[in-house]
């Protein structure tokens, strides 16, 4: 297996507003920027259009190391909320319907593709592959304005 590392940020002016999404695959000597948007939505749903694009933009099984500032996405796989809330028909543990259960079902379809390590990292600090996917996400929903 290729081993691939990933970063990803989401970005949304206003929570629902025009959002966008920055991710950055590298491996080895190659690098790739990938960025999208979209005219109205939330940043929880670009912190995960990133991962799960970037993830799609692998053409074969990969084990991968993906980096990412949201606490939604890391959290949502790494203590397992996501693979309860679809094993529960997408509720959550206070009976309340599960946020993005499309996108939380694609992330965890491609997770069974690849051999994926989730890696938190502090948002808008020293993690340079970070912020330019924050500037990625940015300059897509600035499009909007």
């Amino acid at each position: 297996m290729k081993n691939v590392t990933i970063y990803t940020d989401g970005a949304c002016s206003g929570n629902p507003g025009p959002g966008g999404w920055g991710a950055i695959l590298r491996y080895g000597a190659h690098e790739k920027e990938l960025s999208g948007s979209e005219p109205s939505t939330t940043n929880n749903r670009m912190e995960l259009l990133g991962v799960i694009t970037a993830l799609e933009a692998l053409s074969e099984p990969c084990s991968v190391d993906l980096y990412s500032d949201s606490k939604y996405v890391v959290d949502g796989i790494t203590k397992g909320w996501a693979k309860s809330w679809r094993s529960k028909g997408w509720i959550k543990g206070d009976k309340k319907p599960a946020k993005n259960p499309e996108l939380w079902g694609r992330l965890l379809a491609l997770l069974e593709k690849h051999e994926v390590r989730f890696h938190w990292v502090k948002g808008h600090a020293d993690n340079p592959y970070n912020n330019r996917c924050d500037e990625l996400a940015v300059s897509q929903y600035q499009k909007y304005k």
